[in-house]
């Protein structure tokens, strides 16, 4: 199989390859079946970018609209974060859901968000882990395949994905990410499922949290009202084509505007709550979760020179995290970085850049990630140019 993915890196797949390949790895298990539950069920996905906790907020949020969210995640790849590794800093919560307890808690309170279970396509998550091993994640038609195998056996009718594209990215070039999206969108219409692809930049970190139990807390505040505006401008984008394609709401716009306003009054926070309850979580820690990180040890990153944030490395800073993470064991999910100033701001000699969060066991490789963030920073003496989130819709 190792060979096989590196000679799919080498050599690519036509459409038709990337089809049979997911129709075989979605036969290779069961497919859950949501029909007896209620409604149009909408699903949504990220390929992977630095710092994107989206699901933790569009997921609750749309449900809490009445529109049934079934979400499989994953953990973390590459130099990306994983949605379940996030989910599971809250003490308690589970995330192996069987697909009866799966199917009831969707039908029961209208989202569940579970790791992928040992028989659904379970050839998938073999390829996935050996994909991490092997240096062959970013191959278009593998990650197509990939994603759109586990999409159609979790049992939604329709399916918004965010394909990221920019040095963050799991596919950094925008052509690259425009062929991943069209690849999906095909798929998912050759198996009659309705698919919306969003192609969105990831150039640096989304939002100012990296890191599991950071990016929760950051979630959090987002269901609150408070989030940062690129990354509560993303998932309003997300929500309304959700919504959209749930039948809650006619246009695009007006789908916006509803997920703008559900941030406001705090919507999805209660469905997160009883997601966390049906999930034996501790809902303590949506009241508090700065408590997530009491035991972190925190080092700044202040800015050398005066200037302008010309631009934060997200690659950079994905593996840094992910390298402070491998070092730390047991501790490593309070591990991670806040980011003050981002692309645009201005900043003056020794204002904080950054905070690097460590477990105080971290020692060396603490200082080596707090190295590598400052080393994230580019500073200038005029402001970048400003550049959109969304680049693209495809399939809308």
């Amino acid at each position: 199989m190792a060979a096989l993915l590196m000679a799919v890196v080498l050599r690519g797949m036509s459409a038709r390859e990337t089809a049979d390949l997911t129709t075989a790895m979605l036969k290779s298990g069961e497919r859950l079946d949501l029909s007896s539950v209620p409604g149009i069920k909408v699903d949504k996905h990220s390929t992977g970018g630095v710092g994107d906790k989206t699901t933790l907020v569009v997921a609750p949020l749309v449900a809490s609209f009445g529109v049934p969210v079934p979400k499989m995640s994953g953990r973390a790849l590459g130099h990306t974060g994983g949605t379940i590794d996030k989910l599971e800093c809250i003490p308690g919560l589970r995330t192996d859901l069987s697909a009866e307890q799966f199917r009831q808690q969707v039908g029961a309170i209208g989202v569940a968000i579970a790791a992928q279970t040992a028989e659904m396509v379970p050839a998938d998550k073999k390829i996935y882990a050996l994909r991490d091993a092997t240096a062959t994640v970013e191959s278009i038609p593998l990650i197509a395949s990939s994603v759109m195998s586990k999409k159609l056996a979790a049992g939604a009718d329709a399916i918004v994905l965010d394909v990221k594209a920019g040095n963050g990215a799991l596919v950094r070039d925008l052509a690259a990410a425009r062929e991943l999206a069209a690849a999906m969108v095909e798929i998912g219409a050759q198996l009659g499922k309705k698919t919306v692809a969003l192609v969105t930049r990831m150039e640096e970190p989304l939002g100012h949290a990296v890191g599991d139990c950071v990016e929760l807390a950051e979630a959090v505040s987002t269901l609150k009202g408070a989030g940062p505006p690129d990354f509560a401008e993303l998932c309003e984008l997300v929500a309304g084509h959700m919504l959209v394609l749930g039948g809650v709401v006619r246009s695009q716009e007006e789908g916006e505007a509803v997920a703008r306003q559900g941030l406001r009054s705090a919507a999805g926070l209660g469905k997160l709550r009883q997601l966390v309850e049906a999930q034996r979580g501790d809902v303590a820690v949506l009241d508090e979760p700065e408590t997530m990180l009491r035991q972190a040890e925190l080092r700044p990153v202040t800015a050398e020179r005066k200037g302008y944030v010309t631009g934060v490395d997200a690659r950079r800073v994905g593996w840094a995290v992910r390298a402070l993470k491998e070092a730390t064991g047991a501790h490593k999910r309070i591990c991670g970085v806040i980011l003050h100033a981002k692309t645009g701001d201005r900043a003056a000699v020794g204002e904080p850049l950054a905070t690097v969060l460590g477990a105080r066991s971290s020692g060396a490789a603490l200082d080596t990630a707090t190295g590598e963030i400052a080393a994230a920073y580019r500073l200038g003496d005029t402001p970048p140019p400003s550049s959109k989130l969304l680049v693209d819709v495809l399939g809308a």
